[in-house]
């Protein structure tokens, strides 16, 4: 199915091309080929204001994961009933905020892949809410980088390692 990739924003410069066939190798990789999947790059400002309402956080993010099907376990895929349901949801990247987290040494593509692995990982009902639920998640994105890093020559980590203690 599809993958629309949106650049809403005008604060870093972002080339498409890249991050799109990053995208669908991340698809591939987690299995979710015949789902649609929007990806929405967003500025400082759009993060904030969507924390805020979805979250009561103000403050910008890097990722929010808006996830069509909800209640998943962990790890599920959606078993649609009628071709409209064969849809993922939305992650919206906070790439102003990514691209100045993004260390000297990091490849700004690689940390966008990244987080879009960790906000498709939200999309099929893993979170980090507690240790129990991280280590899943945790290991869910390792899993997945180590198979990407194969396909694309790099060497990416989950987002959310440390997160409650120590790598695993």
């Amino acid at each position: 199915m599809s993958l629309l990739l949106r650049n809403l924003q005008r604060a870093v410069p972002l080339r498409r091309a890249p991050l799109r066939r990053r995208l669908q190798a991340l698809r591939a990789v987690m299995g979710v080929e015949r789902f649609d999947l929007a990806v929405v790059c967003a500025d400082d400002a759009a993060m904030r204001r969507l924390n805020r309402v979805f979250r009561q956080r103000d403050a910008p993010t890097d990722v929010l994961a808006f996830p069509f099907h909800e209640n998943l376990k962990a790890g599920e895929l959606p078993q649609p009933t009628f071709p409209d349901d064969y849809n993922l949801g939305d992650i919206i990247l906070g790439v102003e905020l990514i691209s100045q987290q993004c260390e000297e040494h990091e490849d700004y593509y690689d940390v966008l892949t990244v987080t879009a692995t960790h906000g498709l990982c939200h999309l099929l009902g893993f979170t980090h809410s507690t240790e129990a639920e991280w280590q899943k998640m945790f290991h869910k994105e390792k899993q997945v980088l180590e198979e990407l890093n194969q396909h694309l020559g790099t060497q990416l980590q989950p987002l959310s390692r440390g997160l409650f203690s120590k790598d695993t």
